[in-house]
């Protein structure tokens, strides 16, 4: 009785693979001129608010306009956006889904020990989405009322001057700005770039340098003060506050924000993503609710972010070389 029993088990197994087999086989076959035929998913490794997550919303909403599709954004905070990033590398490279990546593509290898992907093996860099400054915020009640009150500040209180950071961009930001100032700051660090902004508020640290999503806001409502912005220009929501190199250092890190696909993602579903994101860069409505934010939709080529996350792995391996700067996980 046993051996029909174990052939039935086998014919069965066998119809399994043979299922499996089709499905995918199926799935490889899908015509990139049809795509999208279903929702498509953006992961964000931030929490919810922050500069990339808005930026993320605003063109999966019209990328879902213009497709016809449902483009779903997740939020996959966590690790400084390693979580979402592993997720994203690790999925088909079908097209279905995304990453918004911030600067820490470039970032992540530069002080990471050891990283479950490749920046650049690992994806395809699309389009760059969009490119925004950072602010330089302390506590409205701070003492502290610019750039060379608070380098003095830190180099009087080494030992209770520190800074929030909610990913490996931000602290390597912050890494700059004190070998520029030779101001010692401990970085304390924090999941999202909400809480990073909300501990200099709340007074848990002396400062943060915190992209103008969460913390612009803050400091139009009189809930932070800035103290200069990491720009070529001032912003022109901050006419009064200085760039980082008007307040004497020499520090210039706009960082930008991505969208990068699985490697090995039909080109022809990348050619197609990278014209929308293009086309969206430049809708007036796009610009507008950007605008205020201080951050400028980008949408280049395919090719050109590739050139860019390259020369950037680059600078920033070199700053965490001079600060020693390596996480262990």
């Amino acid at each position: 009785m046993k051996a029909p029993r174990r052939s039935l088990i086998g014919k069965y197994l066998g119809l399994i693979a043979l299922t499996a087999i089709a499905a995918a086989s199926a799935s490889a076959q899908e015509e990139p001129s049809k795509y999208p035929a279903r929702p498509i998913h953006i992961i964000v490794g931030f929490t919810a608010g922050g500069g990339n997550d808005i930026i993320a919303r605003i063109f999966g909403q019209k990328l879902s306009e213009s497709l016809g599709q449902p483009v779903i954004i997740e939020n996959k905070p966590g690790g400084g956006a390693i979580v979402a990033t592993e997720y994203v590398a690790k999925s088909a490279p079908d097209g279905y889904t995304l990453l918004v990546g911030a600067s820490g593509m470039a970032i992540n290898p530069a002080v990471y020990a050891k990283l479950p992907y490749d920046s650049v093996r690992d994806f395809v860099a699309v389009s760059e989405l969009a490119s925004f400054p950072l602010i330089l915020i302390v506590n409205p009640s701070s003492p502290i009322k610019s750039v060379a009150e608070l380098v003095a500040y830190a180099k009087a209180n080494p030992d209770k001057t520190n800074y929030s950071s909610s990913s490996a961009s931000f602290q390597l930001v912050t890494e700059l700005f004190k070998q520029r100032t030779g101001a010692p700051m401990q970085v304390i660090p924090y999941k999202g770039a909400n809480d990073s902004v909300m501990a200099v508020i709340s007074g848990q640290v002396t400062a943060t340098i915190a992209d103008a999503g969460p913390a612009l806001s803050q400091v139009l409502g009189g809930q932070a003060r800035a103290l200069a912005v990491a720009a070529p220009k001032r912003m022109e929501e901050l006419p009064d506050v200085p760039t980082l190199k008007e307040a004497g250092t020499d520090v210039d890190a706009v960082l930008w924000s991505g969208l990068f696909a699985p490697k090995d993602t039909p080109p022809a579903i990348v050619k197609k993503l990278e014209g929308e994101i293009m086309r969206i860069a430049r809708l007036p409505d796009v610009i507008a609710r950007l605008k205020p934010l201080g951050i400028l939709p980008v949408g280049n080529s395919s090719e050109e972010f590739g050139r860019i996350l390259a020369s950037d792995i680059a600078r920033w391996a070199e700053v965490a070389r001079a600060g020693n700067i390596r996480i262990e996980q």
